[in-house]
């Protein structure tokens, strides 16, 4: 296999995935109960045996170096390689903050150039997804291609959101379009990326174009050996509210496309110590997944629920995803709703509410499916009733609260 440097992107700031992401990037968001959804990328990279690694940060990212560490739970914590944080830094003509994916490795270049390597892996570390790497590289080093790019066939109705590739019949890449209107092919990029190391450094000191897709694909794809390789496994985009939602419940399917039970493509993560799940006498729980730590004493309904999660006596929780720590106290009610880590649910508030499905006045694009998302340690106060597409700001208190208690649908607190 080529020796092969791989670097996560994990700098954007994401504000599709609105308060989730205030405060934190969208790399270190939880996902699935346990993990993070950094977690995959780099357990895709182990699990391919591929252990030079690299983290491209920026944005918001205490959280993520607190999850990272060292990388010991991806048995990344080694001398030869292994894992490293890449954080901007002032440089001697001024410039510092990365603008886009193509900034961030140009100013990591000096990292580029000082590793032993033929190819450099660009990976996003915002999407979910499981696979084996060593196929890719084969595929790229056998044609002998500049770049070869990761896609996969995706619904015409979700091709806006993507950039979208067209493939001669050779595999070579003669076409791609960042974001379409219209789309005249179904094949779009997946953000993985394998460059020939000398082919990387070349382009991007030739050019100061800031992102890979809106700038430099459009135009190499043309002139550079470029191919493209076709992905057929389970892959998700999680950069919207809606997306990570159906991400999140579409793994209490009777069989869900993504298996985090395969002995053989384990996803590591740092796990805490917690007990095991607590489960109440007076309980009801269907089609739910509880994480470690999770203490439920009420009724929990097609949910997901993170590590340590508490849910009182009364308290219903509906097709909801709970990030750790959150407490539910007694007779709350949480419908449809993503909640943020250390959240705290007084008695008998209603997050969720009726059937009103304004949208969101602030963020109508991103909030406009009945979803209601509270921010990180927020404190929602005892009897309020929350509408439909509202937002909760990160640790807002029960005195932001309207006097009468209740916040109507669309709004943003």
């Amino acid at each position: 296999m080529l020796r092969t440097l791989v670097m996560i992107l994990a700098g954007g700031d994401s504000p599709a995935l609105s308060v989730l992401t205030a405060e934190r990037t969208e790399a270190a968001v939880p996902f699935g109960g346990k993990y993070r959804i950094i977690d995959f990328a780099l357990s895709n990279c182990v699990n391919s045996g591929l252990y030079n690694v690299a983290v491209l940060t920026q944005y918001r990212p205490r959280s993520l170096h607190a999850h990272l560490g060292v990388g010991r739970p991806w048995d990344l914590d080694r001398a030869q390689g292994g894992l490293r944080l890449l954080h901007p830094s002032p440089t001697p003509d001024g410039g510092g903050w990365q603008r886009g994916t193509a900034d961030a490795v140009r100013y990591n270049l000096d990292v580029v150039e000082d590793q032993p390597v033929d190819a450099v892996l660009l990976l996003a570390g915002d999407h979910i997804y499981k696979m084996d790497y060593r196929p890719l590289l084969e595929w790229h080093e056998e044609r002998a291609a500049d770049l070869t790019m990761a896609v996969r066939s995706v619904s015409p109705h979700d091709a806006h959101r993507y950039g979208i590739v067209s493939v001669g019949s050779d595999g070579r890449i003669d076409r791609f379009v960042e974001k379409p209107r219209r789309a005249d092919s179904n094949l779009a990029s997946m953000g993985i990326y394998v460059f020939r190391k000398q082919y990387l450094i070349d382009l991007l000191r030739s050019t100061d174009a800031v992102d890979f897709g809106r700038h430099l694909l459009p135009k190499i794809v043309t002139s550079a050996r470029t191919f493209a390789y076709n992905f057929q496994g389970y892959w998700a985009d999680v950069g919207t509210v809606q997306a990570y939602y159906e991400a999140n419940l579409a793994l209490l399917a009777e069989t869900p496309a993504l298996d985090l039970y395969d002995p053989e493509w384990v996803i590591h993560t740092v796990s805490s110590d917690r007990p095991g799940a607590e489960i109440g006498e007076q309980v009801r729980v269907e089609n739910s997944l509880l994480s470690d730590g999770c203490r439920v004493y009420g009724t929990v309904i097609g949910s997901v629920l993170s590590p340590g999660v508490v849910v009182a006596p009364g308290a219903v929780v509906r097709d909801s995803v709970v990030l750790g720590d959150a407490v539910i106290e007694a007779g709350a009610v949480l419908d449809r709703c993503i909640v943020d880590e250390g959240v705290r649910i007084d008695a008998g508030a209603r997050v969720g509410d009726g059937d009103d499905n304004t949208p969101n006045a602030e963020a109508p694009e991103r909030l406009n499916t009945g979803l209601t998302i509270v921010g990180l340690k927020a404190h929602i106060p005892a009897g309020v009733r929350i509408g439909r597409n509202v937002a909760i700001r990160p640790r807002t208190q029960p005195a932001a609260f309207p006097a009468d208690g209740c916040v109507p649908s669309g709004a943003t607190v």
